[in-house]
């Protein structure tokens, strides 16, 4: 976490800051503070006349564009209505400023696309306003997460409820909800697939004041996000389900007490579920005001070139989520596809047929086959093949010279190198590992010692799994999430562990056997063969 000393600082860059309303007087202070304010800009002068007594040597302007014509200044805090964020953040990019944009970063999936395609083209910072990623417990709080110290993340919701403040110009979902949003979304490291939100309109007919909203992950992480303005006592709490211990994050509570970890177990006896509760822990966090943290970090990402914590891409990441939650809740409460949501927004060629994010890389001789789906931040690299209707998640890398069949699934943090083949309908979970190098070194090159990997068809790979070269998994084996593998897999497997090991077998529809091989959910019946399972049909 990136801190700046409050005593007088070394020189900091020049920022302006747009709004001086409810939230944009907090940042004023903060800025301020730090050394770094130059200029305010608000189209109320009277307004203006106040914070020019209360912090002496700032400077006032009334539009925009007298902000972006000056040279002295090098980034822009927009602290403005929602629906101004985009046109705003879209004139300072384009007239070479940082940009720090409070939440939501835009109102549209496609015009956060665009911030974050411009702010790539420029070279310059986004950061979108999620402030509680630099909230001191939040920062344990994932600390402790990474560490495996809650174990397997179950599930995760979070209450953000208050009488107030009550918005006409956005409804609760947008005013409250981004914050939670971008905690559950750190914390999973991956995209929802489904989600589900259902809300009440009580004070305007067309404005929600209570929101309830599921999310649904690959994984199988769910997570609730409860907001409301109508609710007679403040909660904000984030609460964190694994299957080692339970983690609360309050921050209503005094310092001493925000963060507190539960070492609660369910225990089967006489198959039965049992709880067994625990005294909880105090977790040490120490005091300090996030948004001099986040303000300060904005300052250091400009100064050292570094990419902040809550840029564009992670903002655009809750805008989709919010543009999916909003279209279920105009759907009465429909769920959701988040990619059903995202589609609205392609504009499809009619010579490709296919989808290519903005933020995307697609190297020249690559095949990419009707159907297919590329999304943000990904690279493919030449040589590849990517069969058609097949899914490329966020910030994956295929290539050099890699194929990949139909109707494929490729989840968001992986890397496919070349010597990796995935045969037709391969689902990789977020997060797993691939290797093509036996004993890899940093300063040897060793690809003339590349090991082959073939993943056949219909098999799946969990999350966080790790698949060591020169083998092959068999045709719809199942690899359990975090396993690492370093063993030819047998059809229809289900294997999981470190080194992972067989616990049974899978049907073709992903559902586990019984012992008569028989499965019990579509009915399909299964004989062992030397490669593992076949179907029996006779």
């Amino acid at each position: 976490m990136d801190t700046i000393n409050s005593n007088k600082l070394s020189v900091q860059p020049s920022v302006a800051v747009i709004g001086s309303g409810y939230w944009g007087k907090n940042l004023i202070r903060n800025f301020y503070n730090l050394g770094a304010l130059k200029c305010l800009c608000d189209k109320d002068e009277i307004l203006l006349g106040h914070f020019q007594e209360q912090y002496p040597g700032i400077q006032t302007c009334l539009a925009l564009n007298d902000i972006l014509s000056r040279q002295d200044i090098e980034g822009v805090v927009i602290a403005t209505p929602a629906e101004t964020h985009f046109t705003m953040a879209r004139e300072a990019l384009l007239a070479g400023k940082h940009v720090f944009i409070e939440k939501p970063m835009a109102l549209h999936s496609q015009e956060g696309e665009e911030l974050v395609f411009l702010a790539k083209k420029n070279n310059k910072i986004i950061i979108v306003g999620h402030l509680m990623h630099y909230h001191p417990a939040f920062v344990r709080l994932k600390e402790l997460v990474g560490q495996g110290e809650l174990g397997r993340i179950n599930y995760i919701y979070s209450n953000r409820l208050n009488l107030g403040k009550i918005r006409r110009e956005e409804n609760i979902l947008w005013s409250f909800a981004p914050h939670d949003i971008s905690m559950i979304l750190s914390i999973a490291g991956e995209r929802p697939e489904t989600i589900m939100t259902a809300g009440g309109n009580y004070l305007h007919q067309r404005i929600a004041d209570v929101t309830l909203t599921h999310l649904n992950f690959p994984s199988g992480l769910k997570a609730h996000v409860f907001v409301s303005w109508l609710h007679p006592i403040k909660e904000q709490r984030l609460v964190v389900v694994g299957d080692k211990k339970m983690a609360v994050f309050d921050d209503t509570q005094p310092w001493e007490s925000k963060l507190l970890l539960f070492a609660h177990k369910i225990e089967w006896i006489g198959k039965k579920p049992i709880p067994t509760k625990s005294e909880p822990e105090l977790v040490a966090v120490e005091e300090k005001e996030p948004l001099r943290e986040e303000c300060a970090h904005f300052l250091n990402c400009i100064k050292n070139g570094e990419n902040p914590i809550t840029d564009g891409a992670e903002g655009l990441s809750v805008l989709e989520v919010l543009n999916a939650s909003q279209f279920s809740l105009e759907e009465n409460g429909r769920l959701v596809n988040i990619e059903e949501v995202s589609e609205k927004h392609i504009v499809p060629d009619a010579k490709k047929r296919y989808f290519i994010h903005p933020t995307s890389i697609v190297d020249e001789d690559v095949s990419i086959q009707e159907g297919v789906k590329i999304w943000h931040f990904s690279h493919i690299l030449s040589g590849s093949r990517i069969g058609e209707k097949s899914n490329i998640g966020q910030n994956v890398v295929i290539g050099p010279d890699v194929t990949i069949g139909k109707s494929c699934k490729v989840q968001n943090n992986v890397s496919i190198y070349k010597g990796v083949t995935l045969e037709d309908g391969v689902f990789c979970g977020p997060s797993m590992v691939f290797t093509n190098v036996y004993n890899p070194r940093a300063e040897i090159r060793k690809m003339d010692q590349l090991r082959g990997t073939l993943v056949k068809k219909g098999a799946t790979i969990g999350a966080n799994a790790t698949i060591i070269c020169g083998i092959s998994l068999g045709r719809y084996c199942l690899i359990g999430a975090g396993s690492v593998v370093t063993k030819n897999i047998h059809d229809h497997a289900l294997v999981a562990g470190n080194p992972a090991r067989p616990i049974g077998w899978v049907c073709e529809c992903g559902e586990t056997l019984e012992d008569n091989l028989i499965c019990t959910a579509c009915g399909k019946r299964y004989r062992k063969t030397s490669k593992g399972l076949e179907r029996d049909t006779d």
